[in-house]
This record gives C-alpha cells, sequence and structure tokens, in this order.
C-alpha cells in the first residue's frame, strides 16, 4: 500500500563522507594558500570549487531528506549535520575571497595557526562522520567530539589574542576591519565544526 513511497534510505551516509572530505580538502587548500601565500588567486580558485561542489551534495542531500519515507536518523539532525558541514566550507570560501578581494599582502602567524585548527577539526569530523554508519565504535565517536570542542576553545583564544592586538597595535581603522573580518570567518568556521560534533554527539547519546 505505500509501495510508492520511498524506502528507508541510507544513501545520507554517503553523502555524510563526501561533505566531510569536502570540508578536509578545504581546509588542506587553505592551509597551502596560507604557507605558499604567492599561489593565492589559484587556491582562492580551488576553493570556491570545492564550495560548489558542497553545494550540490547540499542541495542534493535536502531533496533526499524530502523525498524519503523512513530516514537513519531523525530528520532535523540530518538537516543540521548537512547545513553546519556546508556552512564550514562556505566559511572557508568566504575567509580565501576576502584576502583576495583586501589586498592583503602576507598572512599573519595567527591566521596560519588558525588555519591549522580548522584542519585539524575538520580531520576530527571526517572520523566521527563515518562512525555513524553503524554506532559500533561509540568511544571513538564521542573522543572526536571531544577533540573538536578542544579545538574550538583553541580557535576562540587564538582569534580573541589577535582581534585585541589589533585594536592595540593597528592604527588604520579599514585595515583593522579587514584583518577583523577575515579571523571571524575562519573562527565561525572552527566554531561550525563544534556544531557539527554537537549534533554527532546527540545522534550518538540517543542510539547508545
Amino acid at each position: 500500500m505505500l509501495g510508492f513511497l520511498t524506502p528507508k534510505e541510507f544513501g545520507f551516509f554517503d553523502l555524510f563522507d563526501q561533505l566531510a572530505a569536502c570540508g578536509v580538502e578545504a581546509s588542506q587548500v587553505f592551509v597551502q594558500m596560507l604557507d605558499n601565500y604567492g599561489d593565492l588567486p589559484a587556491k582562492v580558485h580551488r576553493l570556491r570549487e570545492i564550495e560548489h561542489e558542497a553545494d550540490e551534495l547540499s542541495h542534493h542531500g535536502m531533496e533526499m531528506l524530502h523525498k524519503t519515507f523512513i530516514t537513519p536518523m531523525d530528520r532535523d539532525q540530518i538537516h543540521e549535520l548537512i547545513s553546519r558541514m556546508d556552512d564550514v566550507i562556505d566559511l572557508m570560501d568566504g575567509a580565501g575571497r576576502r584576502l583576495m578581494m583586501y589586498g592583503i599582502k602576507a598572512p599573519t602567524a595567527e591566521l596560519k595557526e588558525l588555519s591549522r585548527v580548522l584542519n585539524l577539526a575538520t580531520l576530527e569530523i571526517q572520523k566521527a562522520v563515518k562512525g555513524l554508519r553503524n554506532l559500533k565504535h561509540i568511544d571513538s565517536i564521542k573522543a572526536c567530539c571531544v577533540e573538536i570542542n578542544k579545538l574550538e576553545n583553541d580557535g576562540d583564544h587564538v582569534r580573541d589574542a589577535v582581534v585585541s592586538k589589533l585594536f592595540k597595535e593597528e592604527t588604520n581603522a579599514i585595515e583593522l576591519l579587514k584583518w577583523k573580518e577575515i579571523y571571524e570567518d575562519v573562527e565561525m568556521a572552527i566554531d561550525r565544526c563544534e556544531d557539527v560534533a554537537d549534533v554527532i554527539e546527540g545522534v550518538v547519546l540517543e542510539n547508545a
């Protein structure tokens, strides 16, 4: 009688893995861009390509969510997981474009530090997301979430210190605003990684 409805769908896990992989690649490109800053335009272009790929995956995920009758986890959790992983990549893309649009001559040590924190957070997301398929290793998933929370705190400390330094030392108001926006884009991307971890932790707790 209900045969016309889409059956139970586990393609969501493939989608999560692909989005997580996009996040890792984007963060690696961002780190490489700052370490080899002369290659800025090419790396910004690559970030844009990854962002488009993630957008397509996200749109596909939302379509699946509307068409699937029985989902492998709560619909709101699926929606939040897709949205927050996509946000991480959007923010990295935005930070890269700001560097180029604002004519930033060279990255600061603090920005490089934030980029590495973000890269580590995306790697932890990738590990945690893979564990969602069968939830056999709940402790390792929880450990990833704890590490992401720690990295988010690290990012907050770096951002707070460097923004405080900016307001004390930068006399050019325009330069101050440029850098503040760039730092906050990257730190917000790390915040979104924590949001992803919170969703994953919720799934784990409900299925423990």
